[in-house]
């Protein structure tokens, strides 16, 4: 049968947070059968929500060495189909809390199958370790009455104990389907540890991508530079394609399956790091409305809390530490999820912050989320509450580099300290980060369709510097706060992704960060670097 069309009265809709959505949602459906219907149509999927809503929507089976996740009830996966006729997709991979030692492998099948597994080795030939796969099912009700319930089944496998530095061999299975046999030969994968030591590597970034040609493109690219990791600044899929964080958002749970096909050429060889963007919370799920992201990724669990918060947490990679954040819990924006930490996210902030700037052997800190701390596009320009709670800290520590999303361009700054301009960084130049303050980057450009800036473009081969922008920053209350500002450098209406190359010091040398912004068709747009004192 159908699932009733979920309405909910425009007098609430305007007001309503995520939580407050996730409960509207749950009580109403559960009290018009509709999650019986969808438990029936799904198979054998039970369980319950994240934090303990109505059955139906998320079920997780154990699985041997696999992330905890707390209050979430276990079903096995029952078997619907010949798993002969099951061909595994969407593999994605993450690295666990150490990059050295610990990698999360996870993918995707079209039905249930029986005991899924992941085979590892040394040579493609040898893949004689055979770990057990944690399944996730994931029920999405007809929300809007207009697109059909979706089941999907999604599988992780968690790999520590591994060697840093080494290359491995991996391929993922279940009854019916082993990797190793010789006609699956084609689906063995790769990835590579992080090396137990400093060295030369590059890690690329972008966000707001989407599905379509254009994020194809910018993948296959990424691919070319042979990056170490990837990071993704939130707005991932766009299975929610209004991303206002109202209770009339509607999200489509079948574009995850089309992003996660289109993205495997790269994220199943490239850890791919991603985190919360506004079109993100989907509040069905979960009461933070991350339900949904939780049972199709799998990321460090060293941050506030992985089960509520899965965008937020940290790594380290050779001389480089990495800080992912979720901005919705501070944005004046978007405010359905503003507040949902009770502060916890900016004070586990300062604390880890603190903490990768004591270690000697990281040179560089790297934060990446998703709401612009400085942008000057007419879509959505720069929110204030990210300048106020968080750029105090990314001062305070020293923070190199900030890589945002959510404004569909690319954009950079100058040296920032303070709100203000330090130093002009024009194209090709080089910032010391710890004397001339902060570069922002604004790495939109993914794949989704494109806005534009008040000005024209000013990036590499067509530098139109400008005195000032007029510009905004929004306020408590959502109110737009008019500014003209100075530190908008450089500005590309266009597909790009960021391209990273890491340089530890050399003997009298310093170590440096080199940025290149990359259009989708390979030219470059811009460039600097960063430095630091070498220690």
């Amino acid at each position: 049968m159908d699932t009733p069309r979920v309405g909910i009265p425009e007098h609430l809709a305007s007001r309503m947070t995520m939580p407050e959505q996730h409960e509207y949602l749950r009580t109403r459906l559960t009290r018009r059968g509709a999650l019986r219907a969808g438990a029936a149509a799904a198979g054998a999927v039970a369980g319950t929500g994240l934090t303990g809503g109505a059955p139906g929507a998320y079920a997780r089976q154990p699985a041997a060495r696999a992330l905890a996740s707390p209050g979430l009830l276990t079903t096995p996966a029952t078997g619907l189909v010949d798993g002969r006729h099951v061909a595994p997709f969407g593999r994605h991979l993450a690295f666990g809390s150490d990059p050295r030692t610990r990698m999360r492998i996870s993918w995707q099948v079209p039905s249930a199958v029986r005991k899924p597994f992941v085979r590892v080795g040394a040579e493609p030939w040898d893949l004689g370790q055979r770990i057990e796969a944690e399944v996730r099912n994931l029920h999405t009700p007809s929300l809007s009455g207009k697109l059909p319930a979706v089941d999907q089944f999604y599988l992780h496998a968690a790999l520590d104990g591994l060697r840093p530095g080494r290359t491995y061999y991996y391929g993922v299975g279940h009854e019916g389907h082993d990797p190793a046999d010789p006609r699956h030969f084609r689906t063995i994968g790769t990835f590579r540890t992080a090396p137990a030591h400093a060295g030369r590597f590059t890690f690329t970034a972008f966000g707001d991508q989407g599905v379509s040609y254009h994020a194809l493109a910018n993948d296959q690219l990424i691919l070319g530079r042979d990056p170490a990791f990837h990071l993704h600044a939130g707005d991932i899929c766009y299975a929610d394609d209004s991303g206002a964080g109202k209770p009339t958002d509607v999200y489509d749970a079948r574009v995850w399956d089309q992003f996660l096909a289109q993205t495997e050429s790269v994220a199943g060889s490239v850890p791919w790091m991603v985190t919360t963007g506004n079109h993100d919370m989907e509040a069905w799920y979960s009461p933070s409305g991350y339900g949904g992201q939780s049972a199709r990724w799998t990321l460090p669990d060293n941050g506030v809390d992985p089960r509520t918060a899965p965008g937020v947490y940290s790594f380290a990679y050779g001389n480089t530490g990495v800080v992912a954040l979720d901005a919705n819990d501070i944005s004046y924006e978007i405010t359905a999820n503003t507040g949902y930490t009770g502060g916890r996210q900016t004070r586990w902030l300062d604390r880890r912050l603190g903490e990768l700037r004591g270690r000697r052997d990281l040179d560089f800190l790297v934060v990446f989320f998703h709401h612009c701390a400085f942008s000057t596009t007419k879509a959505h320009a720069s929110d204030g509450a990210v300048r106020e709670e968080w750029l105090p800290l990314f001062e305070k520590h020293q923070v190199d580099l900030v890589i945002n999303g959510h404004n569909h361009v690319y954009e950079r700054t100058d040296a920032i300290r303070g709100g203000r301009v330090t130093k002009p960084v024009p194209i090709g130049a080089t910032v010391d980060s710890a004397r001339d303050g902060i570069v922002y980057v604004t790495a939109g450009g993914a794949g989704k369709s494109l806005y534009d800036f008040p000005v024209p473009d000013s990036y590499e081969g067509h530098v139109k510097d400008l005195d000032g922008v007029a510009s905004y920053s929004w306020g408590k209350g959502g109110v737009k706060r008019p500014e003209t500002v100075e530190w908008s450098r450089v500005r590309y209406t266009g597909y790009s992704f960021l391209a990273v190359d890491v340089e530890p010091a050399v003997p009298g040398g310093r170590p440096r960060l080199r940025v290149t912004a990359l259009a989708e068709n390979g030219e470059r747009i811009d460039h600097f670097d960063v430095v630091r004192p070498g220690r």
